[in-house]
């Protein structure tokens, strides 16, 4: 084994490194898409299936071997079923990746504080709020659901927009760089999800969490019933204690 392990290397050339190279990077960015998500934990279950395969065929274990072996066959049907959202953004990521995100991310750091006011203001006075912020995949396709507003961000207009009894109020708010691109838009539910019962206002939080599982977007949630703040990204929703909290991981995760 060893001997042939040296052959290889002695054989090996440019266009294999560059192969070898191209394989880990395709790797290590799903593996960034998945750390710290329920797909983590199925890809190591895979992974460990694979380690019985290898382990069957050096130790000569015909039979497991053999078990192991067929249900290897469906085994590419099984991680797209298992990792079709992941997979859909991660081809989504690769195709909204552009130029414009440095200077489209400098434009929102400038009206952060609008953001974080407005959030502050609509939850003490208790007034739901969902206002998704774009990362780098487009949420053009949610804006087009909404009303178009292609706005100046600003701490008074998303209060006004969640307004109790404002037409927009109900939707998702969607901000771009420095602009509310639209208001009143409908955002896609989880198939699945885990939210825990101190969130009362369900389908708030659970558009929030359907979002950023399809998408890189942080979706910050005020709720009607308790005031309370959540911030949901890669498909988990947590709890905010207060404005400065939200300010820190914001910029930590959209950085």
């Amino acid at each position: 084994m060893f001997t042939d392990l040296v052959t290889a290397l002695s054989r090996i050339t440019i266009v294999d490194i560059l192969d070898i190279l191209l394989v880990t990077f395709i790797l290590y960015s799903f593996l960034r898409l998945i750390k710290d998500t329920r797909a983590y934990q199925m890809a190591i279950g895979i992974a460990i299936i694979g380690l019985f395969y290898l382990l069957t065929q050096w130790g000569r274990l015909v039979v497991s071997h053999r078990l192991i072996k067929s249900f290897a066959t469906y085994l590419i049907i099984a991680i797209i079923v298992l990792f079709q959202g992941e997979i859909r953004r991660f081809l989504t990521g690769l195709g909204s990746r552009s130029f414009r995100r440095p200077f489209a991310l400098r434009s929102l750091e400038e009206k952060l504080a609008d953001l974080f006011l407005a959030v502050e203001y609509l939850s003490k006075k208790k007034i739901g709020a969902l206002i998704a912020v774009e990362k780098e995949i487009s949420l053009k396709a949610y804006a087009d659901r909404g009303t178009k507003l292609d706005a100046v961000l600003s701490k008074d207009l998303l209060v006004n927009i969640f307004f109790p009894h404002s037409p927009l109020h109900d939707g998702a708010a969607i901000v771009q760089g420095n602009k509310i691109l639209a208001a009143g838009c409908l955002l896609p539910l989880p198939a699945s999800h885990n939210l825990g019962e101190e969130f009362l206002a369900r389908t708030r939080h659970l558009a929030a969490i359907g979002l950023s599982q399809e998408t890189d977007g942080a979706v910050i949630v005020v709720s009607e019933e308790t005031g309370a703040i959540s911030l949901a990204t890669k498909g988990h929703l947590v709890r905010i204690q207060d404005k400065d909290q939200l300010k820190d991981m914001m910029l930590r995760y959209l950085e």
